[in-house]
């Protein structure tokens, strides 16, 4: 259960920090606007609640967010990055430690 947890606390820290840097530059470079901004300020502050100090999901999620949100198609190199990401957080996270 503990790995499921902060596998879902990853998940959600990435949509809120991605999500938040996103609607924040639609708001002021795609000019729709303060509300977009404020969504944005909102999304950053939630991420606040969530965050963690390692960003493999963060490459991961920013990849993924790109092919949803704007049509990115990644290549080989981006999916063996996030992969290579992906691995060292797990290590990281989930190595034994004999505490």
């Amino acid at each position: 259960m503990l790995v499921a947890r902060s596998v879902a606390l990853f998940v959600a820290a990435a949509l809120f920090e991605i999500g938040a840097a996103w609607l924040v530059w639609q708001g002021i470079r795609e000019h729709r606007g303060w509300i977009w901004i404020g969504a944005g300020v909102i999304a950053l502050g939630l991420y606040g609640v969530v965050a963690t100090h390692y960003g493999g999901i963060f490459v991961a999620g920013s990849i993924a967010w790109g092919m949803i949100a704007d049509g990115y198609r990644p290549d080989r190199f981006d999916v063996i990055g996030a992969a290579i990401c992906l691995a060292g957080m797990a290590v990281i996270m989930y190595a034994p430690r004999g505490d």
